[in-house]
């Protein structure tokens, strides 16, 4: 009989299949719950023999792999939360639906933002002292700027990209010959979120000196939000590049399918197959639709009814929302607001 601390949920992505225990600890903090154990990597339900070796061989990783499964969904549905395709294909992960399994150019979002979540989530789990075998990063060897030293604690990047790579392609090693074009594209998008994410290091500072005055500033490197990664692919995925898989010289490589289109190039995401235009119901193409979604009537983008609803218009009506008002701040030392009613319009997709 299963434990009950071992019931468990699946979040999957990238070829990882992360059984994830409900105590929140595999999702939030303290993170040494479900993975403190060998054992624990039987709930690893992934189809190449080699992922379990892998779990074993590093289980202080797995609950910050667990999070950013999690964290993958959560950035996905962020970033296209206005648009007909709403990241509602990985809401059963890992089933995903078919329009991520026909290697489309959803799917090429999906592989490479979770191949940056699990890197991202790898690098910061070292500088929060999480994890026993990493740390800080280095300082740079660039001269700090004018007024500021390098110091505090950056986000060890290097060691995430190493690991995040080896759990999120591990899948891919080891495939029959008759997938190479989907793995192919799946290791160029998984490279692509990787690089991403890499260009997304920054240097953050925070101030010293008497009263604020910021006389000496201590600066590290330290990554943007995810959800800032996942607006950066995003611009990628709408300049998706459809691609197959050829001959060309001494080995196979991912050409452009319009013999008009410029060279793929390392930035690029790149898909094999149309996606569904997500305005109606199909299962067998993975399309939910757009029926009965809100919509925004004066917006000109993809959250407008006019393009949202698919030209089959909308249903408006009124509704009276509660929400706080007239906030005055209490000494001390709290906010007292009163609690208003107002009346919206909503407009619905027919």
């Amino acid at each position: 009989m299963t434990p009950a601390h071992l019931t468990s949920r699946c979040v999957g992505w990238g070829g990882w299949v992360i059984q994830e225990p409900p105590d929140p600890g595999i999702r939030g903090l303290p993170p040494r719950v479900a993975w403190d154990e060998p054992q624990r990597c039987r709930l690893l339900a992934g189809t190449v023999p080699a992922q379990v070796p892998l779990c074993r061989r590093n289980l202080e990783l797995m609950p910050s792999v667990a999070r950013a499964a999690a964290a993958t969904k959560s950035a996905c549905q962020g970033a296209f939360a206005a648009a007909r395709w709403n990241c509602s294909s990985i809401e059963r992960a890992p089933a995903f639906a078919p329009d991520l399994r026909r290697g489309t150019r959803e799917s090429a979002f999906v592989h490479a933002l979770a191949a940056a979540a699990v890197a991202h989530g790898i690098a910061r789990a070292c500088a929060s002292g999480e994890l026993p075998l990493c740390s800080c990063a280095s300082s740079p060897a660039e001269e700090p700027a004018p007024g500021s030293r390098w110091g505090g604690c950056a986000d060890n990047v290097r060691y995430g990209l190493q690991l995040g790579a080896a759990f999120a392609d591990s899948t891919l090693v080891s495939g029959k010959a008759g997938r190479q074009a989907s793995q192919a594209v799946r290791l160029h998008n998984s490279a692509v979120g990787r690089q991403v994410l890499s260009d997304s290091l920054e240097t953050k500072c925070k101030c010293h000196g008497v009263s604020g005055s910021c006389s000496v500033k201590t600066c590290w490197k330290g990554l943007r939000s995810l959800a800032d990664i996942a607006s950066d692919l995003k611009a990628k995925y709408l300049a998706a590049i459809k691609v197959t898989h050829r001959l060309l010289g001494p080995r196979k490589q991912l050409v452009p399918k319009d013999t008009a289109t410029r060279l793929v190039q390392e930035t690029d995401l790149v898909y094999l197959a149309n996606s569904p235009d997500y305005c109606t119901v199909n299962p067998q193409l993975g399309s939910l639709g757009t029926h009965d979604r809100q919509c925004n009537k004066t917006s000109a983008g993809s959250d407008g009814c006019d393009v949202l609803c698919c030209g089959r218009g909308y249903n408006t009506y009124t509704e009276e929302v509660l929400e706080r008002c007239h906030c005055k701040y209490r000494w001390c030392c709290y906010v007292a607001c009163r609690t208003c009613r107002r009346t919206v319009q909503r407009h619905v997709c027919k």
